[in-house]
């Protein structure tokens, strides 16, 4: 089962964001996609989560073709994306930011309550419930994005830079949460991120981008090996 996009084209006021780009999801991996600023990852993303409509090219859910369904038919079916700006109602609790999300699923308040909680607690912010989304760290904020995305029941968990502003040690435990979710929500996760030493640690596969393009795929040794990777990260020289 995989959540896949062929040959996806898009355009912006006639520049090539994405360029007759191909790449596909499995439930049962974290694939990592990594490219420069400007690459074409996050309309990739949009793509493949409803919130932007192709030129070209098709996506498809478990090998149901679906290129044009709206954002929330893609949330309701399986695939669910978090953002680079979390931004979190800043005036509800930590709880309440999470019962939006399940509220949104016909979940009853007292029902959303709960399973709010059970979220938290997985995500290791339980203490944090009652604080208000405007109080918390970066790094918590970050936590309550992904419990939000979680409490959606993710087939496919699009992470757009979970780990932007984090310290060392922050990033670990991240890496150490996709892990866990992968496994414990059996879904495939996608990653975007420009912290490599958690990309290439926590990925089976990647796919980079550069210039709207498709520039390199495979496992981390063998994208490591590859001369048009090195030139996008190191420059044609390094290369």
């Amino acid at each position: 089962m995989e959540l896949s996009a062929t040959n996806i084209t898009v355009r912006f006021a006639g520049v090539r964001a994405i360029d007759n780009v191909s790449i596909a999801l499995a439930r049962d991996e974290i694939l990592g996609l990594i490219g420069p600023n400007g690459a074409g990852k996050t309309t990739m993303v949009n793509v493949l989560s409803g919130f932007q409509l192709p030129r070209e090219g098709s996506v498809s859910i478990e090998a149901r073709e679906c290129t044009g369904r709206s954002a929330a038919w893609f949330a309701r079916n399986g695939v669910v994306r978090s953002f680079q700006a979390v931004r979190l109602f800043k005036d509800l609790t930590v709880g309440e930011n999470i019962e939006v999300s399940l509220g949104s699923l016909g979940m009853n308040r007292f029902a959303a309550r709960r399973r709010s909680l059970e979220l938290l607690d997985y995500l290791g912010i339980a203490d944090k419930a009652e604080r208000r989304g405007g109080t918390l760290s970066y790094g918590d904020e970050r936590r309550v994005g992904i419990a939000r995305a979680l409490a959606l029941a993710p087939k496919f968990l699009l992470l757009d830079e979970p780990a932007a502003g984090l310290n060392i040690g922050e990033a670990e435990a991240l890496a150490d949460l996709i892990r866990r979710i992968q496994g414990d929500f059996s879904c495939g996760v996608l990653l975007i991120e420009h912290n490599m030493t958690l990309v290439m640690n926590i990925c089976r596969r990647l796919h980079v981008m550069a210039s709207g393009r498709t520039i390199a795929a495979g496992t981390p040794a063998e994208v490591l090996a590859d001369p048009q990777f090195k030139s996008a990260y190191l420059g044609t020289e390094a290369a």
